[in-house]
C-alpha cells in the first residue's frame, strides 16, 4: 500500500532521536495533503509541505480552538494541551485578539529582550555552577535546560523562586497528550488557576516590576485592558506556551550541535554565528512535537486538495521547515543559513507571541555555555538519546554530557 492510501498513526515516530521521520520527504513528494489517526482515535489531516502550512497557519478565518463538535480530539481524553474552556478566555480572532497581543506584546519587544539578557545569563551562570560542582557526567536538561526557561517565565510574571517546581510540574502536566489521566491534568490545571488567581489579586494590592502588573496597570476592558480572568489566564498560557517548549529546545540544540563537533568548535571559533546557529538548530529541529492544529470552519483549498468545513489540520512546522522547495540543502545544518523563514514559530496571527523570549534564552544558553564549557561533548553516543513521547512539545529524556 503506497503512503498516500494509507492512514497512519500520529505523531509518526522516528528511527533516531535527532532524526525525522522517513515518512515526511515521502509525505512532501508524493501526499503533502494526508489522512492520519490522532492518539485520540480521531482522523485528522497532515500538512507537511512549506507553503500549505503557511497558508494555513496564516488564514484568520481558521481556528487553533477544538471546541466544535465534529473537532478531532487530539489525546484519548480531549485533555493535555490546555485547550479548554481556560484557554479560550483569551480572544482567538478579531479586534479583540488583536488588542491582547498588542498588551502582551509590549513586554516582548527588543527592547525589553535586550534588558532580559544579563539577568538571563545570570542564571544561566549559576545553573552552570551547579552542574560543576556536581561533577561530570551531568544532564544538560535537568541542571540548565528545564529549570533556566521556568525561572524566567516566573521573574516575568512575579513569582516568588520558592513556587517554581510546582511551576514546572503544571507545565508539564498540562502539555502531556499521554503521560497523565484526566484527573491529573483537571486537578492540576485547578491548582494552577488556583495559585494564580491569588497571584493576580496579590499584583493588584502589590504591583511590581513585572508583565501582570503591567497589564493590571492598563486598566479593564472598559479601558482598553483586560479582565483579571484574561489576565489570569495570561499568565497561565505563557508558561504552558515558553516554558517546556524553550527547556526541551535547549536539550536539543546542544545536542545538534554536539552531535557533530565540527559545529561546536566553528561557534567557538566565531561567536557572531550563534544566531544563525540557534535559527538553523531551529528549523532543522525534527522533535518538535505535535504541531499546530487548526479547525477548518469553512470548507478551505489547500495544495490543490478541497478540505471540507469540519476537517481538523495538523500543521507540521518540522517537516515543512526541510522542504526543498524552500530552503537549498533543506536536510543539512548550515550555521550561516540567512535568511531563515522557517515556520518554527508558527505564522500569521497565531504566530508565537514569545518567540524573542525564545530566541534571546536559546542566543544566552549558547553563549554562556560556549564561555563556560568550551569542552562540552554528548557522554553517550547520539543514538542513544532517548525521546520524550507523549508530550505536545517534542524533547529528550537526558542529554547525558561531559566536559
Amino acid at each position: 500500500m503506497s503512503i498516500d492510501e494509507q492512514v497512519l498513526n500520529y505523531p509518526i515516530p522516528a528511527a533516531a532521536p535527532l532524526d525525522p521521520p522517513a515518512e515526511w520527504a515521502e509525505l512532501r513528494g508524493s501526499c503533502p495533503v494526508a489522512h492520519v489517526r490522532l492518539p485520540s482515535g480521531d482522523q485528522a489531516t497532515l500538512l507537511t509541505r512549506y507553503d500549505d502550512v503557511k497558508q494555513v497557519l496564516a488564514d484568520p478565518r481558521l481556528t487553533r480552538q477544538l471546541s466544535a463538535p465534529d473537532a478531532a480530539r487530539l489525546s484519548a481524553d480531549g485533555g493535555g494541551v490546555f485547550n479548554s474552556e481556560v484557554s479560550q478566555i483569551i480572544p482567538d480572532s478579531g479586534e479583540d485578539h488583536l488588542r491582547w497581543r498588542r498588551l502582551v506584546g509590549r513586554w516582548f519587544t527588543a527592547k525589553r529582550m535586550a534588558a532580559l539578557r544579563p539577568r538571563m545569563a545570570q542564571i544561566a551562570d549559576e545553573l552552570i555552577d551547579g552542574m560543576l560542582e556536581r561533577g561530570a557526567p551531568g544532564d544538560l536538561r535537568a541542571g540548565l535546560g528545564f529549570p533556566l526557561p521556568v525561572y524566567v517565565i516566573c521573574d516575568m510574571l512575579g513569582v516568588p523562586a520558592e513556587d517554581r517546581d510546582r511551576f514546572s510540574y503544571w507545565s508539564d502536566t498540562l502539555l502531556n497528550l499521554t503521560r497523565y489521566s484526566r484527573q491529573e491534568i483537571e486537578a492540576a490545571q485547578t491548582e494552577f488557576f488556583a495559585y494564580m488567581s491569588g497571584h493576580v489579586s496579590a499584583k493588584r494590592d502589590q504591583p511590581g516590576d513585572d508583565l501582570l502588573s503591567e497589564l493590571i496597570a492598563a486598566g479593564g476592558p472598559d479601558e482598553g485592558g483586560l479582565s483579571d480572568l484574561q489576565i489570569l489566564v495570561t499568565g497561565m498560557a505563557l508558561l504552558v506556551a515558553g516554558h517546556e517548549t524553550t527547556a526541551n529546545m535547549i536539550g536539543k540544540m546542544v545536542s545538534m550541535l554536539l552531535a557533530d563537533r565540527t559545529r561546536w568548535e566553528a561557534l567557538l571559533a566565531d561567536p557572531a554565528l550563534i544566531r544563525t546557529a540557534v535559527e538553523e538548530t531551529l528549523r532543522l529541529d525534527a522533535n518538535s512535537g505535535f504541531g499546530l492544529p487548526r479547525y477548518l470552519p469553512v470548507e478551505t483549498e489547500v495544495g490543490g486538495t478541497v478540505l471540507p468545513q469540519g476537517t481538523t489540520v495538523i500543521c507540521s512546522m518540522a517537516a515543512a521547515n526541510r522542504d526543498e522547495s524552500a530552503f537549498e540543502a533543506a536536510a543539512e545544518m548550515d550555521l550561516t543559513r540567512s535568511p531563515n523563514p522557517h515556520l518554527s514559530f508558527g505564522s500569521g496571527a497565531h504566530s508565537c507571541l514569545g518567540q524573542s523570549l525564545a530566541r534571546t534564552e536559546l542566543q544566552v544558553v549558547l553563549e554562556v555555555l560556549l564561555r563556560r564549557l568550551p569542552d562540552l561533548e554528548l557522554a553517550v553516543p547520539v543514538a542513544e538519546l532517548e525521546r520524550v513521547e507523549g508530550l505536545a512539545v517534542g524533547g529528550l529524556r537526558t542529554v547525558p554530557v561531559r566536559w
